[in-house]
């Protein structure tokens, strides 16, 4: 099967046609940059702009920076604030002409991780932490993803979590990759101390630097691995759970990824 898997991000959307079978792009990722007021209206034309650089018909995946009921987005840390109550699916959908399922881009990026990632066929528990303008995280427990996780959003000394150790925090505060990976690590071990993963797997755009930063991160529990689909992750979940949606009697629930 064939799904056009999107990443909807602060700074860019971008997209590709995925074969859901194998999980590889069948076309180069097409990127177009995020409109600087990140309204509805403009971000969805954006995703028709996608749709016909690919000559696009049939269903769309998205992955998208907000936690969502019902294709409704709930909360705004990262986009901007009238999305709150919009139904991201009919808005994307209007504008593309093709059916869109959208859920949580962490969410999105792991289940590509689950499926054909470094998550692949690992039982238990499992954190994925995505480390970019924010932290993402996905959580799955014996290949059953469980939605919507903001733990990027947790307090750490009276501060959010997101503002103190994601990637735009390091660039903001120019911190040296030794601060920031202290830091980091301080958020991993809270992070454990409440959820007590049996794998965690770090993905987003600072993990290509990831040496920089590893040898700061000690007295985990936890095995800590990097992601293997990086910046495709997000494209290749989105589809899939465009595919899982397509075989459930109730389209309101959150597809749950069998791990064989």
């Amino acid at each position: 099967m064939e799904i056009l898997g999107v990443d909807v991000g602060g700074s860019g959307m971008k997209g590709a046609p995925v074969d859901t079978e194998t999980g590889a792009l069948l076309a180069p990722r097409y990127r177009i940059p995020t409109p600087k007021s990140g309204k509805p209206r403009p971000m969805a034309r954006v995703m028709a702009q996608i749709v016909e650089h690919f000559e696009w018909q049939g269903p769309i995946g998205a992955g998208f920076p907000a936690p969502l009921h019902d294709g409704v987005v709930l909360a705004a840390a990262n986009i901007h604030k009238d999305w709150i109550g919009t139904n991201a699916e009919e808005i994307f959908a209007e504008a593309a002409g093709c059916p869109v399922r959208v859920i949580n881009d962490a969410d999105a990026a792991g289940l590509a991780e689950m499926i054909f990632g470094a998550g692949k066929d690992h039982p238990g528990v499992v954190l994925i932490v995505t480390v970019g303008t924010g932290l993402g995280t996905a959580v799955f427990t014996n290949g059953h993803l469980v939605p919507n996780t903001e733990f990027g959003h947790i307090e750490i000394k009276g501060k959010d979590a997101e503002l103190q150790a994601s990637d735009a925090a390091r660039k903001r505060g120019n911190l040296s990759w030794k601060k920031w990976g202290k830091r980091f690590n301080r958020y991993l071990l809270t992070m454990e101390r409440l959820i007590w993963p049996d794998l965690i797997i770090l993905g987003g755009g600072a993990v290509k630097k990831a040496d920089k930063f590893m040898h700061w991160i000690d007295k985990m529990q936890a095995e800590i691995v990097p992601a293997q689909l990086l910046n495709e992750a997000g494209i290749v979940g989105a589809a899939m759970a465009a595919r899982e949606l397509a075989v459930l009697p109730d389209e309101s629930e959150m597809p749950a990824v069998e791990v064989a």
